[in-house]
This record gives C-alpha cells, structure tokens and sequence, in this order.
C-alpha cells in the first residue's frame, strides 16, 4: 500500500481540526479531498506530508511511519502547497537546480532530475525564462515540478488550479490525471467539476472528520450530483 492513514488527529489550542481521520491509498488512484472552508484538508495534507506533526494517529508511505521517520518518508512525497513560493529573479532551470541541490543533490543527479520533472511537469520553453515572467499556469507548474524533482510516488496537491483561467485549469487537469497513471495523488480543491475530471476517489471532510469516501460517479448517482451531495453533506442543504 503506498499510503495508510490511521486515526490523524491535530488540535490547535481548544479547536479540534482534524478527528480521526483515516484512509489508504495506492498507486493509480487520485483522491479528492473536498470540504467547506476550514474543514481539515490542509492540515490532514501537511501532516501525511511530514510538514506538520499529528498529536495522535500515524501516516505511513510504503510502511515508513511519517511522523517517525520523515526523511525517509518525504523522499517519497512530493507535496505542492497552496501558493507554494518561487523566487521570480530566477528561471524555472536554475529554480529547479537549487532545489534539488538543497535536497542534496549533487550538481550532475539536480540537472537529470530538473530535465525529467520539466519534461512530466511540461514546462518546455518557459525553462529559460524569468519566472516572475510566466502566466500563473505556467508558475503552477514550475511549483509542480519542484514537487516532482526527486521523482515521488505520492504526490500531494494542494488547490493545484486555483486562480487559473479555463484553458490553463485543463492543461492542469490532463498532467494531472497522466501523473496519476504511474503515482497515488491527494488533490485538495473546492472545485467539484475538477473532481468528476480527475479523481477516481472524493474524500468529504466535515469539521475535521472525513464524512464520506466514494468515487464521485456514486457521490452524483446517489444524491443526483456532486454539488448537490457535498451541500447535503455539509449542513448546505437538508435532506428531503
């Protein structure tokens, strides 16, 4: 199993953000983690991501417990946070190099590793341009090939289209549902129509608590739609 999650749970203060939540995933699966504003997924994201340590419960990837052993497990995660940060000076070339030799990467594994991750990440000719230059697609991917650089199994996006205009949301979506032929993916979104594009899984999250994990074809058969399945589960809407 590449990812198992059991029992997560992170409070902050007096406030419970995440409650149990568990789940497993494996390779060729995309999941879709759906919820209302402050619902969990963030924090679920950054804790299976090793960024942030639960005070209960256990992510593994391949058996390596995350919160144990996190290097070894982050060598195995390639994680894309909301509004990940790029230095806009620098080309996606010479982005991609000093992260990958910040990784500890010599210089001749960082510039292999940086011509694979633009090559999944499509970034063709935009490698020699300033990225402060590039449309905020095209910056989404250069964050998207950061996360690729050390060629991870499990890839965890957070908003990975947000802000994006239609065009550049479907380029975004088909790389990542070809990422996801060969890779498990967590994709965190509020976007429902990317979930019935992409994601062979939708993970609801509720007040810190995962209230339903279905495909979303079940999700929309079920309740007559996505929408109208993640309003009825949320308190958006009653059921009849």
């Amino acid at each position: 199993m590449l990812l198992q999650v059991d029992g997560l749970r992170k409070t902050f203060g007096r406030r419970t953000a995440v409650d149990n939540v568990g789940f497993s995933l494996d390779v060729g699966e995309i999941v879709g983690f759906l919820g209302p504003n402050g619902a969990g997924k963030t924090t679920t994201m950054r804790m299976i991501a090793g960024y942030l340590e639960p005070d209960d419960g256990a992510a593994k990837v391949f058996n390596i417990d995350v919160a144990q052993d996190r290097r070894r497990a982050q060598e195995r995660v390639g994680y894309l946070p909301e509004g990940a940060p790029l230095y806009g000076e620098m080309t996606p070339w010479t982005f991609l190099r000093f992260v990958g030799e910040a990784r500890g990467m010599s210089k001749e594994a960082a510039r292999h590793a940086v011509r694979r991750a633009a090559q999944d990440a499509r970034l063709g000719d935009s490698i020699d341009q300033p990225i402060e230059t590039l449309s905020k697609g095209y910056r989404r991917r250069v964050g998207l090939a950061a996360a690729l650089l050390h060629d991870p199994l499990l890839l965890i996006l957070d908003e990975p289209t947000d802000g994006l205009d239609p065009n550049q949301r479907a380029a975004v979506r088909d790389l990542i549902k070809r990422l996801g032929e060969e890779r498990g993916l967590i994709i965190s979104t509020h976007s429902l129509e990317e979930v019935e594009a992409v994601c062979t899984r939708a993970i609801l999250i509720d007040k810190g608590r995962i209230i339903v994990d279905k495909t979303p074809a079940a999700l929309a058969e079920e309740f007559g739609s996505l929408e109208k399945a993640f309003r009825t589960l949320t308190g958006g809407e009653e059921r009849a």
